[in-house]
Order: structure tokens, then C-alpha cells, then sequence
């Protein structure tokens, strides 16, 4: 069922990005003075740009790969195993970032392309679009997440049935069947959790992820390109630890665990390269550009606004581990605060 969820997650993303490239036959602004006296602010510099982008291309994905993959090596080290007081501070921290992340950079971002002066002041700038697409996110990722859950737990339900008639025989045989299969599905249950909640995270990175790689890849200003490489390559690095995290608990094979590793890594580069190659018929000011970006950077802030506080920061604060401990509760909320405030902060360049 995880490797379904999976798939329909890479399909949903790929039908996103094919509408995503084919919007950008429009590149003509609309007639507008403010449109306009905000497409000449900036310097231009196409070749100084290139060679930023380049180097942006390298350093985020030698970023994201650091990031990702500390928590899965973490197992090597005793005191940051999975189940150990560190790698709950640490998972803290991330989660900080990726709730900073929705809410600082990516909801933003969202308001400034669907309230641009570029796009007509009817409807545009008459709905809040964007607070109205990420609430419909974050409820379509609820519900996501429980019929998830739900087939799983009724599929149990029935596997639960067939144990204890299986029990009941095995008794009789002198067997304990039933209870090896009950414990065996337990585990299984939250593993099931823990997939769920790598996959969904990971689809809503990767949305983001393209989105500000090909904004980036587009731009030919090198006084934004410079600031925005060290900002993503921190974003990059601690979000990755976050999902990294994720992954690590959900105890896939090393197969799956490539796969995801490789797909959160190369997004944002990938997304830079594909700006490139677009940037002569790409303009992040045309109508169609600006509605697109701006509904899929609202729907990736409320995937990660719900994510973030949902499956992360609620499911681990209100669990028995910082519930009983109230040194590492203490410690973990700190952890939380610097990675919302470290994130914040770069939201200044980002």
C-alpha cells in the first residue's frame, strides 16, 4: 500500500509539473504600469547570472543530499538512534523548519503571485485565493491521510478475525499463532503511519522545490541569485533532516530509501536547470505563469502547514516519550523555536 501511495503521489506530481511547463506559452504580460516599473527594478546580468546558477545547481544539491541522508547514517551513532532523546531534538528542529517553510516562504510567495499587479484586479485581488487553496489543501491532505489509515485499519480488522480463529486452533494444538500475528500487525500499523506521513511531506518538498528551482533557474538577476544560493542551501539542509527523519522511521528498504533520497535531492537543481533552459520564453511575470505558481506554492504551504503541525510537532509533543519527560519536552519546544526562527530569519533573503 506505501509503495501505491507512492506512485499515485510521483503521478499526481508529474501531471502538476506537464501543466506547470505547458502554461508558459503565455509570457506577455498584461499592460500595466505597475506590472511594468515592477519588471525593470533589479540589475540584469545574463552571463554573471548563469555562472550563480551553476553554482547554485552544485551547492543545493550537495546540500540536500547532506541533509537527508544525516538521519538515515544516524543509526551508526548511538546516541542519535531513532528511538533516543537527541534525534527527538533534532526531529523537533526540522519540523520547525518545514512549519517556518509553509508559513514564511511559501504562503508568501503564494500572495505575492496571485495578488500580482500583472494579473486583472478582478477576481485576483477580490478572493483570497491563497488562504482559500491551502485551507482546501490541508483538508484534501487530511483526508489523505485518514482513508489511509482507514482501509489499512479495517484491511487489520479482518486479519484480526481470521488470527483469533487461527488462535483458537492453534490452541488446541498447543500453539500461540494469534499472538505473534497480533504483535507482528501492531508494528505494522505504525510503520504504516510513518510512511504515510514520509510520502505526503515529501510530495509537498517537491512541489515547493520545483517551483523555486525554475524561479531561480528563469531569473537574470544576480543581486537576488546570490543571497537566495545560501538561504536554499540552509532551507535545503535542515528541511532534508526533517524528512530524512521521516524516512528513517518509517524503516524502508534501501531500495525505497534511495529512491526518495534521490527525488528530494535533485528537485531543486532540477528545477534551476529546467529555468535555464526556459528562460527565453519564460517570464515569471506572464498571467499564466503567476496563476500556476501561485496555486501550487498554496497548495504546497498548506500540505506542510498541516504536515508540519499534524503528523510532526503534534504526533511527537503529545506522545508518551516528551509527555513523561519534561526536560526533553522543555528541550524539544526550544529546538522547535530556533528552527521556526532560523528559517524565518532567511526569509529575509528567500
Amino acid at each position: 500500500m506505501a509503495r501505491s501511495l507512492k506512485l499515485h503521489a510521483l503521478i499526481f506530481l508529474l501531471l502538476l509539473f506537464s501543466f506547470f511547463t505547458l502554461s508558459f506559452s503565455d509570457s506577455a504580460p498584461i499592460s500595466n504600469p505597475q506590472c511594468e516599473s515592477q519588471l525593470r527594478q533589479g540589475c540584469h546580468d545574463r552571463a554573471r547570472s548563469l555562472k550563480l546558477k551553476l553554482i547554485a545547481i552544485a551547492t543545493i544539491l550537495v546540500s540536500s543530499m547532506i541533509g537527508v541522508c544525516l538521519p538515515l547514517l544516524s543509526r551508526s551513532v548511538p546516541m542519535l538512534q531513532p528511538d533516543g532523546n537527541a534525534f527527538a531534538i533534532v526531529k523537533a528542529f526540522a519540523s520547525g523548519v518545514i512549519l517556518a517553510t509553509g508559513y514564511m516562504h511559501v504562503l508568501p510567495d503564494s500572495f505575492d503571485c496571485l495578488t500580482s499587479p500583472c494579473l486583472p484586479e478582478n477576481p485576483w485581488r477580490k478572493f483570497p485565493f491563497t488562504t482559500f487553496i491551502a485551507m482546501l489543501s490541508a483538508l484534501m491532505t487530511l483526508m489523505l491521510d485518514s482513508f489511509s489509515m482507514s482501509r489499512y485499519k479495517k484491511h487489520l480488522m479482518v486479519e484480526d478475525r481470521d488470527a483469533e480463529e487461527g488462535n483458537y486452533e492453534g490452541k488446541e494444538m498447543g500453539g500461540n499463532l494469534g499472538r505473534e500475528e497480533g504483535s507482528g500487525k501492531r508494528i505494522g500499523s505504525k510503520l504504516l503511519r510513518y510512511r504515510v506521513i514520509a510520502q505526503i511531506l515529501e510530495a509537498g518538498i517537491v512541489v515547493h522545490s520545483v517551483v523555486i528551482g525554475l524561479s531561480m533557474g528563469a531569473s537574470e538577476n544576480p543581486c537576488t541569485i546570490r543571497p537566495l544560493i545560501a538561504a536554499l542551501c540552509f532551507h535545503q539542509l535542515f528541511e532534508g533532516m526533517g524528512l530524512g527523519g521521516c524516512i528513517l522511521q518509517a524503516e524502508y528498504g534501501a531500495k525505497m530509501k534511495g529512491t526518495m533520497v534521490l527525488f528530494f535531492s535533485i528537485t531543486t537543481p532540477f528545477g534551476i536547470a529546467l529555468g535555464i533552459g526556459l528562460s527565453n520564453v519564460y517570464s515569471e511575470n506572464s498571467p499564466t505563469a503567476l496563476i500556476v505558481v501561485g496555486i501550487l506554492n498554496a497548495v504546497s504551504a498548506g500540505l506542510l502547514n498541516y504536515m508540519a503541525l499534524v503528523e510532526l510537532l503534534a504526533y511527537d509533543f503529545m506522545g508518551p516519550k516528551l509527555q513523561i519527560n519534561l526536560k526533553l519536552h522543555i528541550s524539544a519546544y526550544a529546538a522547535v523555536l530556533l528552527g521556526v526562527g532560523g528559517m524565518s530569519l532567511m526569509a529575509k533573503w528567500a
